[in-house]
């Protein structure tokens, strides 16, 4: 039978290869850096594969990538011309969900000032602006983006929804493309960011975006979530505006560099939230599950799912 080859980096792989042996119902799967005969392998699952590994599988017919992104992939000059499959699925989405949902109460309730109490030893009600007044844009309306939206609707919020092309979600405010980007930042006192990293969204959450961004909302300054790819940000410029108050916080999962060096001044600035790019983490029985169902389709003949387009990057 036809092997699967899982190559992560990044991550603790033992569990994958756990999960992928349980699930494969007698397929072999092998874990690189130990993968056997290369023309024995017909899928592989990846995260962060060292460049050129996957040119070297002859009969390799669908790769899966198994976290959101997919530009860990795209960036490989030598990647074979087969499918490559983005994983949509529930838990991944509900993680998502759950982390854009915290940090936008987080600095709703200012919480960083809370902490700050708690420190000092300090007794006092801060003001609160209720989350009805509160208004957050969200970039990057796919699956992840539409579930984050519907999530922060029902918790009260504002929200609005900025995409490539144009898109219709009940109760979402809609902008699209450049000609509507400066109405959607000009009203976003919370900034959502869960775009893909591609050669047009590279850098964008600059310095000048962040000037745009509503300067006169309830909270007193703007707020940068950033759970995309931390190729979207440009960190000095990020630095710059907390330190004059153009923007007055920011929840940062993804960084220009991964892990975040301990030299970061993002570690200990006051007005930042620091994950380890975890916003989604992708559980392994889940998303087995998901890879392998795809896999049993696309024997039968059925077309693979959430393929990516190349040309758009995602």
């Amino acid at each position: 039978m036809p092997a699967l080859l899982l190559a992560i980096t990044g991550w603790e792989p033992d569990a994958w290869l756990e999960r992928f042996r349980a699930e494969a119902k007698g397929r072999e799967v092998r874990l690189w850096p130990e993968i056997g005969d290369p023309a024995k392998i017909e899928y592989a699952c990846v995260w962060k594969q060292p460049a050129g590994l996957l040119a070297t599988l002859p009969k390799l017919k669908a790769i899966f990538s198994l976290g959101a992104g997919v530009d860990h992939l795209l960036s490989d000059s030598t990647l074979p011309n087969v499918p490559i499959v983005r994983i949509v699925d529930p838990d991944l989405t509900c993680r998502m969900t759950g982390y854009v949902a915290l940090n936008a109460l987080l600095h709703q309730r200012k919480m960083k000032r809370y902490e700050t109490q708690q420190r000092e030893r300090v007794w006092r009600d801060l003001y609160e602006a209720p989350a009805e007044s509160v208004r957050v844009g969200i970039m990057g309306m796919g699956v992840l983006g539409a579930a984050a939206a519907e999530v922060l609707r029902q918790l009260g919020f504002q929200v609005a929804g900025f995409s490539r092309s144009s898109k219709t979600i009940a109760g979402i405010e809609a902008f699209s493309g450049n000609a509507e980007m400066n109405a959607f930042l000009g009203q976003s006192d919370i900034l959502v960011c869960l775009l893909p990293l591609t050669a047009e969204t590279r850098g964008m959450l600059c310095y000048d975006l962040f000037r745009r961004l509503a300067q006169n909302g309830v909270l007193g300054g703007p707020v940068l979530i950033n759970a995309g790819r931390g190729g979207l940000q440009v960190e000095a410029d990020i630095l710059r505006a907390l330190d004059d108050g153009t923007l007055i916080g920011a929840s940062l999962d993804v960084f220009e560099h991964e892990p975040l060096p301990e030299t970061s001044p993002f570690w200990d600035h006051p007005k930042i939230y620091v994950t380890p790019h975890n916003a989604a983490s992708s559980d392994p029985k889940a998303l087995t599950k998901n890879v392998m169902a795809q896999i049993e389709r696309f024997e039968q003949g059925l077309a693979l799912e959430h393929v990516v387009d190349r040309k758009l990057g995602y």
